[in-house]
């Protein structure tokens, strides 16, 4: 296999979607509306709680989208059973619900996103995309949630993780990347580094601090006063900027090494 035919079939990947819902109706809509993406498909569906954990173990989808209120035990009871089968597993919650109880207790269980029914498809198709991305997606309803609970002076700090085994600084760097909202993508070019090296990053900051996902990790940085809510993510070079400079250090490198070569 040739390197361009590897990425042209990375490029084709299909997004595996699993949908958890207990109205047939909605179901359908959710299955039309995936089907109709290039790059998506429809792995299966659940209908309650029960279904959706046993549908998650046999399928191992790339994304689960599911709803909190189902039958037989409700979506997130079975959120915490799946994540406890599979902490990798990315949970897209698709719920009616918005309320405080619900949305904390999903995100605390490991849930990568949270989208209100009320959302745009096209909005819909971003968070699957962003969840499988590995990234967070919160309904803006959702985030200004997430962002007043942040400022609550209740919060216990007890409740807040520890560790015992610091971050080393370029993991500190990474997770304040990622409370701002950089994608992997993006933190990849602005720290001159590959994508797999910050997820290897990211997956250490979620181990050293007992977190489920990023979006855990987002909060915990703000909590903790790591950056600044109102801090505007770093600019990122485009990629022929990039290149230039890249260049530019290696000519300089170079030039270096020949000043080497004549004082010897």
């Amino acid at each position: 296999m040739t390197l361009g035919t590897f990425y042209n079939n990375r490029q084709m990947r299909m997004i595996d979607v699993l949908i958890a819902d207990d109205h047939a109706i909605v179901r359908r809509g959710l299955r039309t509306l995936i089907a109709g993406e290039p790059d998506m498909e429809v792995a299966g569906e659940a209908s309650d709680g029960y279904e959706v954990v046993m549908r998650a173990r046999d399928l191992r989808p790339d994304v689960i989208l599911m709803d909190l209120v189902m039958p037989g035990q409700s979506g997130l009871e079975a959120l915490t059973q799946i994540k406890g089968d599979d902490p990798e597993a990315r949970v897209l919650v698709l719920t009616s619900f918005g309320d405080n109880e619900r949305v904390f207790s999903a995100i605390r269980a490991g849930a990568s996103g949270y989208l209100l029914k009320d959302a745009s498809p096209e909005q819909l198709l971003q968070a699957i995309h962003d969840v499988y991305n590995g990234e967070s997606h919160l309904h803006p309803t959702i985030a200004l949630k997430m962002l007043r609970e942040l400022d609550n002076p209740a919060l216990a700090a007890s409740e807040r993780p520890l560790t015992e085994e610091p971050l080393t600084d370029r993991e500190m760097e990474v997770l304040r990347l990622v409370a701002q909202g950089m994608s992997n993508q993006e933190i990849a070019k602005y720290l001159t580094i590959s994508e797999r090296t910050v997820g290897n990053h990211i997956g250490s900051i979620l181990r050293k601090l007992h977190l489920a996902n990023r979006t855990q990790a987002a909060l915990y940085a703000l909590k903790r006063g790591l950056v600044d809510i109102n801090t505007a993510p770093p600019v990122i070079l485009e990629e022929e900027e990039a290149l230039e400079e890249a260049d530019a250090t290696d000519e300089e490198g170079e030039i270096d090494l020949l000043i080497e070569d004549i004082e010897e």
